[in-house]
């Protein structure tokens, strides 16, 4: 099975008289004047614990849409918050970028103060010097052959989108850019949705999508490689840009 990069070269009631409960020893004074207009009470919208006022669920507003600004190019991508200032997303996303554009879901840019790559993995980090919307969490483990996953990303630097498949391997890296080895589902993508979070029912991250196969197979690397990347921060390369 060949693959390639997933890049882009995107009621109211009114009482108006009241019952005399029992013997009444004194005739009632007049009643009240009747209203000329009545304004009924308009009851506060719910919203559930999981969506913020405007609607949206917390992996709708963690993941962001990443323009990367090349020495005469510009690619496209997706991002998502793990913190209120640090975003992950493929390396080759931001890579020999000189500059990295931020935007979140509801349409605000906010500025990157740096970002850095893994050394063995197509990861990266962003930092924002604006806090982000939302952040997600990270799974414990890595989903199994079988397990259900979702997709939040930008294809071709669109709209957010939503797509959803399942697991069904584990395989070497086609590409040769994941030192550990990589998952495969069928969750359709397209270029632009390099860097988007693979998410399990629980909208915990399962994994980070890099590549997309030839026969729409999506690749992405696995959170127990993302979890080691994070925990050795060290080890990243800060970013250089082109030029």
């Amino acid at each position: 099975m060949r693959a390639r990069p997933v890049r882009v070269r995107a009621g109211a009631a009114l009482v108006v008289g009241a019952a005399c409960l029992g013997a009444c020893s004194a005739l009632p004074g007049p009643p009240a004047p009747v209203p000329s207009s009545v304004l009924a009470p308009v009851a506060a919208p719910t919203t559930p614990a999981d969506l913020s006022p405007d609607g949206f669920d917390d992996a709708h507003r963690a993941t962001v849409r990443l323009l990367s600004i090349r020495c005469g190019e510009l690619a496209t991508g997706s991002g998502f918050a793990i913190d209120a200032h640090t975003l992950v997303t493929a390396r080759h996303v931001v890579g020999d970028a000189r500059e990295v554009r931020v935007s979140t879901y509801d349409g605000h840019d906010l500025t990157s103060s740096g970002s850095a790559t893994a050394p063995d993995a197509d990861l990266a980090i962003v930092r924002t010097d604006a806090p982000l919307p939302a952040s997600l969490p990270l799974a414990d483990a890595d989903p199994q052959v079988g397990d259900a996953v979702h997709v939040v990303g930008y294809p071709k630097g669109d709209a957010l989108t939503v797509t959803s498949g399942h697991v069904t391997g584990e395989r070497k890296d086609p590409l040769d850019v994941n030192a550990e080895p990589v998952l495969v589902a069928d969750a359709t993508v397209e270029p632009g949705s390099s860097g988007s979070p693979v998410l399990d029912d629980d909208d915990a991250v399962v994994g980070v999508v890099y590549a997309k196969g030839t026969n729409d197979t999506t690749f992405f690397v696995p959170v127990s490689t993302l979890r080691a990347m994070l925990d050795d921060e060290d080890s990243l390369v800060p970013t250089t840009a082109c030029g």
